[in-house]
């Protein structure tokens, strides 16, 4: 299916609150391609926590240092038929999404240069647009102009139940009560950081699906680009 123009599509929103989720229905729905940017931060995270740059707190200037010789890609996986996070050559896609990176990602994501670092790496990959991106700060700073703004939300509680149930399903042994600490510690963190802060952009449409099956939430974001870019679901054509 394709829509009536090339757009570009920016997800923000709180930790584990379905971003990913749903921006890879869109992006396979609309034959768009996914650009996870939390991916790209926490390979950044991964990086230094191999190089020793982590211990009780970040040591920011020799990862600054360090910048360059971190290469990230997305590659597209056939059998499991979706995009994988490389670091250097390596799959990491696992790795990243463990404890340890979530509990240093939003203070790595703190520092000015890395952010920048990121940014122009994001904005080169949807110079052609045809992208649904999603992160912290999209629809803010790397695409302020993007045509459709989504900013997803959900209680603290039901986004760290979900994030229990995704890490158990993977035979990780987690805590429930840490793991709602780490979101409500990285919700602080993100909200409050001086450079880029979490925040809907003013043209977002924000969508609190704390009680909203994925699903139900597709087809909500399906009727809204509908809406925007053409008369009911006439936008929406078969390739």
């Amino acid at each position: 299916m394709k829509l009536n123009k090339d757009i570009i599509i920016a997800i923000d929103g709180h930790a584990s609150c379905g971003k990913s989720t749903l921006a890879k229905q869109l992006a396979n729905t609309l034959n768009y391609t996914y650009i996870d940017t939390g991916a790209m931060y926490r390979a950044v995270t991964l990086y230094a926590l191999r190089r020793g740059l982590i211990s009780d707190h970040v040591h920011t200037q020799e990862l600054i240092n360090d910048l360059n010789k971190i290469h990230i890609e997305f590659r597209y996986n056939a059998q499991l038929q979706k995009a994988e996070t490389y670091l250097n050559g390596e799959n990491v896609e696992d790795e990243i999404r463990g404890m340890e990176v979530s509990r240093w990602v939003s203070p790595i994501a703190e520092i000015a240069e890395v952010r920048s670092h990121l940014v122009r790496l994001q904005q080169a990959m949807g110079k052609n647009k045809r992208i649904v991106m999603d992160g912290r700060d999209i629809g803010t700073v790397v695409f302020p102009d993007a045509e459709l703004k989504i900013f997803l939300t959900a209680s603290a509680e039901e986004r760290a139940r979900r994030r229990y149930l995704e890490l158990k399903g993977k035979g990780q042994d987690v805590d429930f009560d840490e793991i709602l600490k780490n979101v409500q510690e990285r919700d602080r963190i993100d909200s409050s950081r001086d450079v880029s802060p979490l925040k809907p952009a003013d043209d977002a449409i924000i969508i609190d699906n704390t009680n909203l099956g994925i699903e139900e939430q597709f087809a909500l974001v399906i009727a809204i680009l509908a809406v925007r870019f053409g008369n009911g679901i006439d936008c929406l054509t078969k390739d």
